[in-house]
């Protein structure tokens, strides 16, 4: 059984500093892509940053320049650093990852439960 677990969100005011961390444990033979998206109230969920396998890095336009996705292939482990944080940055953030859990079987795709970011003064 496979678990992403998200932890580092909070309340942050208008130009602060937050960084998500998510973890992946579990029967894991190998991580493919990983990445966070975002779920504000009323939208629907959107893409922020992806890490692939071969190390590219991909972001939505609303956060270039002021996010920035690493990844600890050791710690099955991926980061999202977010800086300037603006209060349409608001939103539930998910991290996922593309997992094969064991040799010669397919991908997966998992989510975490989720971790709330609020942006606000």
């Amino acid at each position: 059984q496979v678990q992403l677990v998200e932890s580092g969100g909070g309340l942050v005011q208008p130009g602060g500093s937050l960084r998500l961390s998510c973890a992946a444990s579990g029967s894991i033979f190998s991580i493919n892509d990983m990445g966070w998206h975002r779920q504000a109230p009323g939208k629907q969920r959107e893409l922020v940053a992806t890490f692939t396998k071969g190390s590219s890095t991909n972001y939505a336009d609303s956060v270039k320049g002021r996010f920035t996705i690493s990844r600890d292939n050791a710690k099955n482990t991926v980061y999202l650093q977010m800086n300037t944080l603006k209060p349409e940055d608001t939103a539930v953030y998910y991290c996922n990852a593309r997992i094969r859990v064991r040799i010669r079987t397919a991908e997966s795709d998992y989510w975490g439960q989720g971790t709330q970011v609020t942006v606000s003064s």
